[in-house]
This record gives structure tokens, sequence and C-alpha cells, in this order.
């Protein structure tokens, strides 16, 4: 009796209910009863529903401290990690100051290589080659905005992988690296073929001239200038970026800039050197065209085949070529506008300032879609919506107005149009370029021009990256392309409109020569 006592009062104090009579006579009772009598008969059966009891309890317990604890991180914190590697430091943490001080060095940098792309163009803009073959002029804004395209949205992924961990490993920086630097090739060799043919039928339907010869010029050209140029940029990239996150710095804030600080002026150098060179062979060995155009071709499978390998990559292989081929196309927009007007002596002044206000407003969007992709991606995955409501068109008041930390960095990147194209004017008036004396109604306008492209790029760069992320689609791989090729075509537009409206007020003191 006493047997069959202590193991009923043990079950009783670690039930959570009432335990039934083991003398009830009520019919639904009695099977569970009598299983439970049969496990008391045994010795240490008790015992045995003390465990069962309490490892279910027990499980409660934990399973209802992890809810909670779950609940309290997630209101604590949004980027806690379940990685074992150190978490990534978050971009909620940062100060306007230190945005400011971050993206203000390499926004320098940056504006002083597009000032020589700049100087560089005022100088080639007289060859022979630029003369007799005008269409290469259409070729400036698509391979300078394929910098935009390739160079800094791989600086876009590769900061948004190192910010959440994906770059930790050797393995995994090995597998980042070569998977990237393939892609790139291989959209390089791509779009450069693109750009000459679009060169060629801009060029083809204001004259209604074609020549065979030119169109192996400008595709040889732009395939070998677009493949030297991504190949060179993308191992800078690459060392920006692990060298930032070793020093502590956001690679957001300084990997965009400095690609475009040395891309512009690489970029032209080669062009300009490359078709030049081909030029010369025209009248002796015309045959070098369709073998440059076949030889990076033919590298062609060796790229897609190593791009293939890594996950991260192989997605964007198939499906990251829209935005660069309609970002190509809506350069080369701008690079028609460039070649009816570099040549008219109203407009004296434009090959020198245009690779300057395209590449300050491209660099500076280029910052802001970085980061606000950075953000999204450590709240979530795209097609996820991290936010409590859903975005669509937002209102200008909501990009530059908000409390968030992307708000503030908008307004830092606007803050900085006004005195970096100063220090710009200035250094281009000091080395005498651009054939044009700098009025005060010359630098007004042009400042009107800089700032309305600023800020629509950056009102823009905040509604396609959340409608992107909202559509499943990578902000890193799709925003940057379309973002840059409109300040292209906007800063080559606003700047031609500017130039025209000096002409007809009579500002244009011109000093035009070779």
């Amino acid at each position: 009796m006493s047997s069959k006592s202590e193991p009923k009062d043990i079950y009783q104090l670690n039930s959570s209910g009432p335990t039934p009579s083991p003398c009830s006579s009520d019919g639904p009772e009695r099977e569970p009863l009598a299983g439970t009598s049969e496990f008391l008969e045994a010795d240490g059966a008790g015992v045995e529903v003390v465990v069962i009891e309490s490892r279910a309890n027990a499980k409660g317990i934990r399973e209802e401290d992890a809810l909670l604890e779950n609940g309290s991180q997630s209101n604590e914190s949004d980027d806690i990690s379940t990685d074992h590697g150190p978490a990534p430091p978050s971009p909620l943490k940062e100060t306007s100051f230190s945005i400011g001080l971050q993206v203000l060095f390499p926004f320098l940098l940056a504006g002083f290589g597009t000032v020589a792309a700049g100087m560089v163009l005022d100088i080639v803009q007289h060859w022979e080659v630029f003369q007799k073959v005008t269409e290469v002029f259409i070729l400036v804004p698509a391979l300078l905005g394929l910098k935009g395209n390739l160079e800094m949205t791989l600086a876009s992924r590769l900061s948004t992988a190192a910010n959440i961990g994906q770059m930790d490993t050797p393995k995994e920086l090995w597998r980042m690296i070569t998977g990237n630097m393939a892609l790139i090739q291989v959209q390089a060799t791509v779009v450069g073929f693109l750009a000459s043919i679009a060169a060629v039928v801009f060029g083809w339907i204001p004259d209604g001239h074609f020549s065979i010869p030119h169109a192996f010029l400008l595709c040889a050209s732009s395939v070998a200038t677009a493949f030297i140029a991504s190949l060179v940029l993308g191992m800078i990239m690459i060392g920006v970026i692990i060298g930032s996150r070793k020093i502590g710095i956001n690679p957001d804030n300084v990997a965009t800039p400095i690609a475009a600080s040395l891309g512009d002026l690489i970029t032209l150098a080669l062009l300009s050197g490359i078709s030049w060179g081909l030029y010369l062979e025209l009248k002796h060995w015309r045959y070098i065209y369709p073998l440059v155009c076949a030889f990076f071709v033919a590298l062609l499978p060796i790229w897609v085949v190593l791009a293939r390998r890594s996950p991260a990559t192989k997605e964007v292989l198939y499906s990251g070529w829209e935005p660069v081929i309609i970002a190509m196309a809506i350069s080369s927009v701008g690079g028609l506008i460039l070649d009816k007007t570099v040549s008219d002596p109203n407009f004296a002044g434009m090959a020198v300032f245009t690779p300057v206000i395209n590449g300050v407003g491209g660099n500076l969007v280029a910052v802001q879609a970085s980061r606000i992709s950075t953000f999204l991606h450590m709240n979530g995955m795209p097609g996820e919506n991290s936010e409590p409501v859903p975005r669509r068109c937002p209102s200008p008041c909501t990009t530059f107005f908000s409390p968030d930390v992307n708000s503030r960095s908008a307004w830092v990147l606007f803050l900085l149009v006004v005195p970096g194209h100063l220090v710009f004017l200035y250094t281009i008036s000091c080395m005498q370029g651009g054939h044009t004396t700098l009025t005060l109604i010359f630098i007004i306008f042009y400042m009107t021009a800089a700032l309305l492209q600023v800020l629509i790029l950056l009102y823009i760069a905040d509604w396609m990256v959340h409608w992107m992320w909202g559509r499943g689609l990578d902000p890193d791989n799709f925003s940057i392309p379309y973002l840059t090729a409109l300040g292209d075509l906007l800063g080559t537009g606003l700047l031609a409109l500017s130039f025209h409206v000096l002409w007809l007020i009579g500002d244009r003191d011109t000093d035009v020569g070779d």
C-alpha cells in the first residue's frame, strides 16, 4: 500500500493539473488508470513517471525562455547573427559626422580622378582618331558608365558580403574573389561589344554613313578597354574592401568612390591609347581588329566556368544582364549628346566638365544605394518585408527628413556637392582646362545642374532600392547600374542645357584652341 502511495504523491506534486482518483468508476477514466497502475506495479516506475513529467515541464520552460529570449533580441537589435564569426558592425551606429568623415576623403579622391579624366578627354578630343572616328565620343560615357555598372556593383556586392560576414574565412574570401572577378570579365566583354554596336548605330542614324573598318575599330577598342579596365579595377576593389575591414572602416563608404576615382581615368586613358594605336594600323593591317575581338571572345568560356563555381555569382551570371545592358544603352544616349556638343564652339568646355559632373553624381548615389542595400541585407533577405509599413514610392520628405540613418547619409552626401565641385572647378581652372573662363554666372548654372542631378538621383535611389528589394531582387546587382547610367544621362543633359542657356544670354567667354 505504501509502495503505491509514494509514487502517487510524487506524481501529484509534479503534475500541473489534478490527478484523477484511482477509485473512480467512470468508464472513460479507466484506461489511463489501468495503464498507470500497470506502471506503478514495477519498482522505480514512479520515478520514471516523474522524469517524464519533469522533462515535459523542462521542455516547456526551455521553449518559453527561448521565445522570450528571441523576442528580447529582436527588440534590442535586428542584426544579431547566428554565425560563429564576429558580428558585423551595424550602420545604425554611424553618426552624420562619422559618415561624412569616412566619405570625404574617398569622395575627393574620386573627384580628382574625374578631373584627371576630364583633362585627358579635353586633350584627346583633338586627336586624329577622335576627329575622324567621332563615334568614339559615344563610347566615352558608355565605357565610363561601365565602371559604374560593373566595378561599383562589384564594390557594393563585396561590401555587403564583408559586412554580413560572408568573407570572414579564407575559403569564403577566395571563392568570393574568383567568382566575382570572373563574373565582371564576362560582363565587361559582352557589354563592351554591345557598347560598340550602340556607338555604330547612334553614329549611323544621324549621318546615314556606315564604315566597316570604323565599326571594327570601335568594337576592338571597346572590348579591349572594358576587359583590361575591369581586370585592373576589380583587383583594386578587392584590396580596398579587405583593407577597409581590417582597419575598421565601413567598406560601403569608401569602396565605390575609390572605384570611381581610378575608374574614369584608367578607362578613358585605355580607350584613348587603344583606339589611337589601332587607328594607326587602319591603313596597314586591318585584320588586327577582328583578331582582337576574337581573342577576348575566346576567353569567355573560361570566365563563365569560374563564375558558375560560386553560388553568389552563378545567379548574377544568368540574371544580371538586364541592368548592365539597359544602363549601357542609357549611357550611350548621353554619349550621343556629348558627340553632338563637344565639337560645337558654343559648347566649349563640355569635354572637361562632363566626366566631372557625371562622376561626382554617380559616386554619391552609388554610396547611398550600397548603404541602403547593406541595411536591408542586415534585416533579412530580398523579398522579405522587414519594415513595419511596406515601402512604396517615397516622398522627398521621407527620403531626406526621416530620422533613420539613410536619410542622414543622404543629407551628408547632398551637402558634399557644392564644396566638392568648387574644389574641382578651381583645380580645372588652375590647370587651364576646358578652354573657358569660369565666371560667376557659369558657376551658378553649373552648381544648379549638379545639385539638381544629385537630388534626383538620391530620391530615385531611395525608391529603386526598396522597390527592387520588395520584388526579391538584390539591389547590389540591379540598382547601381541604373543609377549611374541615369547619372550620366542627367549630368550630360543638364550640363548641355546649362551651356546652351549661357550661350543664349551671352556669358560664354571661350578660347577654343588645340
